[in-house]
């Protein structure tokens, strides 16, 4: 977008400054309009040309009378400096490609594919083809439930038992819980992100309110102040733990598994019940939430009995006596309240996580695609322990990137556990990768890569090349200290969706903004949106050059 043009000339003091003035000012007129080199005639609104006739100058109205502003150099000699000295730039240039070639260019930049394309005319490329994007909840389910399923679970919740609501109490006081258990329960509110979906719409902890888009229709997480009418003041703790590990409310009926109880069945006891305390400690909420009301059968919350007897896991994650202490505790964050496979496992075609070998293998969630974690990943360099203590720890790692996203609004309520606790975690992921390779050599010879398809990109897309460098090489670059984007997960994911959020919306700065590495101390800043700046055509330009540059080894976004 072009809001002004500055010209600059190094003359030395100006002899005719009325003269330079005048010539500049017609000379920028020539340079936003179709004139010729014929004479013409300049009006306040229009330029009167032998070829054309008279026409506006620009098309919008809103353009503010074009100044010349001369600066004085009174300290150095005139250089006899005139009229002649302004030359018509893109006037002159666009004539002498018509004398040359016979072709009028009417448009800017005079690119040399626009100058080939006059000459000898290509078909256009073909729009950014973009695969069914898989209907997703927020972060759960991924494929509506056919009637055959509606049937079969319908049955199911048939033969199970109603569950009976808990009596209510009087609200906790909450001077009967320790210190201690408060700090655990706000370190347990952290990994679970519990604030990022029960926040209220005014920003109010917990208060709830907020819309999960699901492919059934709004799911509204509730208020779980402790307001004993509206939120769970009312609530004990086994009514609590059920919830929290069964998707049972405390009156009996059943929870969507938009709340992942699935994972919190593996929580901790301790976990949970310093979780209920810190909970019953925060200021009541008296806002009620949206009720949530889905289109029948989904509506009648018994099927979800069905559901849970056949995808509910039965017992936690069992110890593994072989592994480290550390790696105990990771399990009980990752696969308990951390609920990562909630985002990071793809679904089957009931909506419910994917186990065995997909367990962590990626998913998609809110729009956005959640990688593997695992040997899966498609991404060049594999991830490490260091690596995943980077990311989760700062939001950044200099071999994958920086967090962007639902991923960094985790990464930033994750900021209250302890640097043992993101160890863990670093350290139960790193267990689903192969052993620790030298991911210097991989980074290197992914970069090698790029560099060696800058040229095949620019002419699958040149487009796309020249918006990069005009727009993101001045960031992009193997030295200005970011995680080069041959590395980037989201320019090897299978779809365009993250890269495309990033272009749009760009990406907040990590939870650190300089952030020690193993190498050096790095500088990674916010990514600017470009979504009131490019438009669709010159994103999916920017998209093609981006995957074919920095992903050469993938086939192109779209293709079958």
């Amino acid at each position: 977008a072009v809001t002004r043009v500055t010209v600059g000339q190094d003359s030395g003091q100006i002899v005719n400054p009325d003269g330079v003035r005048h010539q500049i000012h017609g000379n920028v007129l020539q340079s936003t309009s179709r004139v010729l080199k014929e004479v013409v005639d300049f009006s306040a609104t229009a330029v009167t040309s032998l070829e054309w006739g008279a026409y506006p100058l620009l098309t919008f109205a809103e353009v503010p009378e074009i100044d010349v502003l001369m600066m004085p150099r009174p300290h150095d000699p005139p250089l006899g400096v005139g009229e002649s000295a302004s030359v018509p730039s893109a006037a002159a240039i666009t004539n002498a490609l018509f004398d040359a070639t016979g072709v009028r260019f009417r448009e800017l930049p005079l690119t040399p594919e626009r100058v080939r394309a006059a000459l000898n005319p290509l078909p256009p490329p073909e729009p950014l083809a973009l695969p069914p994007k898989p209907a997703t909840g927020w972060r759960r389910w991924r494929v509506p439930l056919g009637g055959a399923f509606a049937g079969m679970v319908a049955t199911a919740a048939a033969l199970l038992p109603w569950h009976s609501s808990i009596a209510p109490i009087q609200r906790p006081d909450a001077s009967v819980f320790s210190a201690a258990t408060l700090e655990r329960g706000r370190r347990a509110a952290a990994v679970g992100a519990c604030n990022i979906c029960h926040v209220g719409a005014d920003g109010t902890a917990f208060a709830g309110g907020r819309a999960l888009e699901t492919p059934f229709g709004a799911i509204y997480a509730p208020n779980i102040t402790p307001d004993p009418a509206a939120g769970i003041g009312a609530w004990s703790y086994p009514a609590f733990e059920r919830a929290m590990r069964r998707g049972i409310s405390r009156d009996g009926h059943h929870l969507y598994p938009a709340h992942p109880y699935t994972s919190f069945t593996n929580a901790s006891e301790a976990d949970l019940q310093a979780l209920y305390a810190y909970l019953m400690a925060q200021p009541a909420a008296a806002t009620p939430s949206p009720q949530t009301a889905l289109a029948f059968p989904f509506s009648f919350r018994p099927l979800m009995a069905g559901w849970n007897a056949l995808f509910l896991p039965k017992a936690a994650v069992p110890p593994n006596p072989a592994r480290s202490a550390a790696w105990a505790r990771g399990a009980e964050l990752v696969e308990g309240l951390g609920h990562c496979s909630a985002c990071h496992s793809p679904r089957n075609a009931f909506g419910a996580e994917m186990r065995g070998t997909d367990h962590l293998a990626g998913g998609f969630t809110e729009g956005w695609h959640a990688p593997a974690l695992t040997a899966k990943s498609l991404a060049p360099v594999g991830w490490t322990e260091a690596a995943f203590y980077d990311y989760l720890r700062g939001g950044w790692s200099a071999e994958h990137g920086a967090a962007a996203g639902p991923m960094a609004q985790v990464i930033a309520s994750m900021t209250p556990l302890p640097d043992s606790d993101i160890r863990a975690m670093a350290t139960y992921l790193a267990s689903f990768n192969e052993a620790p390779h030298d991911t210097k050599a991989a980074a290197q010879k992914a970069m090698i890569a790029s560099e060696a398809a800058a040229l095949s990109a620019a002419q699958i897309a040149p487009n796309g090349a020249r918006l990069f460098d005009g727009a993101c090489a001045s960031c992009h670059t193997n030295t200005s200290g970011l995680a080069s984007l041959a590395l980037s997960s989201s320019l090897h994911a299978p779809r365009p969706d993250n890269l495309l959020h990033a272009i749009l919306h760009g990406r907040p700065a990590p939870q650190s903004a300089r952030l020690p590495t193993r190498d050096s101390a790095t500088d990674v800043t916010a990514m600017p949106a470009f979504r009131d700046t490019l438009s669709p055509n010159q994103i999916a330009d920017l998209s093609r050059y981006l995957r074919a540059r920095f992903a050469p080894d993938k086939p192109a976004w779209g293709t079958p």
